[in-house]
């Protein structure tokens, strides 16, 4: 079955792709020791007990930001606009909508932006003005399309890659981000038995299969990350990473494996501060076709669009836990752990 996403004509083409993230954590260090260490991102900055991180592929100063808090959870997801013009015309659209904070003076290595949030209260920020990465001399890439040079510790990644929110209603988060930012929806999951409900959304704003994902959260909450995913671009290192984590004491949740939905390969951790992090092994589907057709499965086919080879994501993590925590939701993840991991 398929269906045609109803974008806003006017809104298409003026969002170019996620720039930039914000994870809080409780433990600083450790998820720092994860990004630079575990996963080689270097560092280009600190200010006001944040530190900026960036892949040796990502374009801009920075592409991840990591703020110190309680709890673990979404602080910022900031989206580049394809104009200063478009800028301005997803403001206003986002005003209208009810969902503009108004503008900010931006923060290290980013300009001007315009801060909103989803229906379910993601904080998120639209920006034009960025400061593009130049490598010391020392960094500097023999391979003239590479911002930086490939680090030489842990398995690093290439750059961002899309983040999965948990959401309240599927529908009127996706619907929001087709009217107002342009998102087309590339699939979706409908529970057939239970009346068509939505409970998950893929959506992108340029080629690659999906940029934000939207999955229904099964305890009802509002606001909450699913998880941030970082792009490798080779499977194989799906799995070298894997042998990282089980040597250095990362949960490992599932994988790897490969999607049916989206057609990634998937490793799925937690960090040290408890926010879930997929590394996506390769590119998915990447859509050309101006014209494309929204992909529905049902729910009774999910399994596949899970894992294709046939992995388990387990249902008391997977669909339940996400950042920040519900009442008793760290005794959950640490009674999984204590099972499956140890």
């Amino acid at each position: 079955m398929t269906t045609t996403a109803p974008t806003d004509s006017a809104a298409r083409f003026e969002l170019a792709h996620m720039a930039h993230a914000e994870l809080y954590t409780p433990d600083l260090e450790g998820s720092l020791w994860f990004f630079t260490q575990l996963l080689g991102m270097r560092e280009t900055g600190r200010q006001q007990g944040s530190v900026y991180l960036r892949c040796y592929e990502d374009p801009y100063h920075h592409s991840l930001k990591l703020t110190e808090r309680d709890q673990p959870g979404l602080g910022n997801i900031g989206w580049r606009t394809t104009s200063a013009d478009a800028l301005e015309r997803r403001a206003a659209a986002l005003d209208a909508a009810g969902l503009g904070l108004g503008w900010t003076q931006g923060d290290l290595g980013v300009g001007r932006t315009f801060a909103f949030q989803s229906p379910d209260g993601h904080p998120m920020e639209l920006v034009w003005d960025v400061e593009k990465y130049r490598a010391p001399v020392e960094l500097q890439s023999r391979i003239l399309t590479r911002r930086s040079k490939r680090p030489l510790q842990g398995l690093p990644p290439r750059r961002l890659d899309h983040v999965n929110l948990m959401a309240s209603d599927v529908t009127v988060q996706k619907e929001l981000f087709e009217q107002t930012l342009g998102f087309g929806t590339r699939e979706r999951v409908v529970d057939g038995a239970g009346g068509g409900t939505e409970i998950g959304a893929w959506m992108s704003v340029n080629v690659l299969g999906h940029e934000m994902a939207i999955m229904r959260d099964q305890t009802g909450s509002k606001g909450r990350l699913h998880h941030l995913a970082f792009w490798y671009g080779v499977p194989q290192h799906n799995s070298d990473a894997a042998e990282l984590c089980r040597e250095y004491g990362i949960q490992i949740e599932a994988g790897p494996d490969v999607h049916g939905i989206t057609q990634g390969a998937f490793l799925y951790v937690f960090e040290p501060g408890g926010n879930r992090i997929e590394l996506f092994g390769n590119s998915g589907i990447l859509q050309f076709e101006p014209d494309h057709e929204t992909v529905t499965w049902d729910l009774s086919d999910f399994d596949t669009g899970l894992a294709i080879g046939g992995g388990t994501l387990p249902a008391e993590t997977y669909f339940v836990y996400g950042t920040p925590g519900t009442d008793g939701q760290d005794k959950l993840l640490d009674g999984w752990k204590d099972r499956d991991l140890v």
